[in-house]
Parts: structure tokens; sequence; C-alpha cells
């Protein structure tokens, strides 16, 4: 269970949270949750998110159940400290769509005595480390792993299954091009992709190619 805590202003320094996941568990939830209950306690709050992602709306982050907070899209992560002024509170959502300055962003705003609060998918469709998520992670005081429920098998789901053959690592996509699956799920599906990828040869030509 995450206990937040509080700007300590004497110690002059915030910290980072992070808030990680598979694709529909709940991660831009939480981070609408945190925020707003900042803002109630009428902390100034200043959110981002990466100016690419225009899935449910230009400006506002949105999370998957339609709840919703005003934020500012910005191209790059160096753009965040210029608009980050004077505030208590910096959410920033999909991190792992932004570069890797990112990382060096948010240790700069913790260390100007800014609550960080960073939201993010933890791997990829391949269920590779996504960008720099990892290392956002490692320097975090505190790191939240939500999951999601296995469309396939009911149990919790760490990893987003693409269904569709694209093979971009960053490609915005909803129900229609993700599904949440467990390891479980995750590995026959992954299994049942190679299978089909695999060229079937017919057996006179292999015969052909043996006689030769």
């Amino acid at each position: 269970m995450f206990l937040e805590n509080t700007v300590n202003h004497k110690e002059q320094f915030g910290w980072i949270e992070v808030i990680c996941g598979s694709m529909f568990s709940g991660k831009t939830e939480e981070l609408i949750r945190r925020l707003k209950r900042a803002q109630f306690a009428r902390q100034k709050v200043e959110i981002f998110k990466p100016a690419i992602d225009v899935r449910y709306d230009e400006e506002m982050v949105v999370s998957h159940d339609a709840n919703e907070i005003q934020s500012t899209p910005v191209p790059a992560a160096a753009n965040i400290p210029l608009l980050a002024t004077d505030c208590d509170v910096v959410g920033i959502d999909e991190a792992q769509f932004f570069d890797d300055g990112i990382v060096a962003v948010c240790n700069a705003l913790a260390n100007r005595g800014i609550r960080v609060i960073v939201a993010g998918l933890d791997m990829d469709f391949k269920g590779n480390p996504f960008g720099p998520m990892p290392a956002l992670m490692a320097t975090a005081e505190y790191v939240t792993k939500v999951h999601a429920v296995c469309t396939r098998t009911g149990n919790l789901a760490q990893y987003s299954y693409r269904k569709t053959q694209d093979d971009k690592v960053v490609m915005l996509g909803e129900q229609e091009e993700y599904e949440p699956l467990s390891r479980a799920a995750y590995y026959k599906a992954m299994l049942s992709n190679k299978v089909r990828e695999m060229e079937v040869k017919d057996p006179e030509q292999i015969r052909d190619q043996d006689a030769s």
C-alpha cells in the first residue's frame, strides 16, 4: 500500500514517485488520484504529458475510464523545467514516450523541493524494459506497480500484448490493438506468433534440395 508523504519545506528536497505497470492497469487513474488530492490540499500542481499522446484529448490527461485532469503537452523532457516554476507537485504521464532526459529532469525537480509523480509502462509489447522507465524506477524513492486483469486467464496481468502485426516499439493504441496478459498467457501468445511466422516448406521441395 502506498502511503503518501508530505512536502517538507525545511528539508528543501522533494522526491520521485513512479507508478508503473501494463496497459489497462490503472496507472493514469492512480496518477490523477494523487494529483487531485494535492490540488484539494491547495498545493500548486503542474501536469505534463508527451505531445504525441492525443488518443483521448490533446491537452487533458485522461484515464481509460474517462477520469481526466488538465495537463500541458510537451515535445521533449527539457521543456518541463521551464514550465514547472513555483510549484509543489509535478505530474508526468506516459513517461516511457519521453527521451532519456526525463530522468535528469525528474531528479532536478526533486532536488528543487518538488514532489514528482510519474506514470508509465514499465515494459513494451515485446516484454522489454521501456525507454527511460527503468532508470526512473531506480532513482525514485517510491515505486508502485499496478496490475491489470488478464483477458484470457483472469489472473493478474503485467504484459501489454499487441494484437496487430506492427513491429514499431512506439505505437499508440487501445483495446483494439492491445490486451493485458499474465505471464503464462503472454508466453503462449508469443509462442503462437512465432509458429505462425515460421516458413512451412513443401516436402517435395525438401527432398529435391536433399537430392541436389
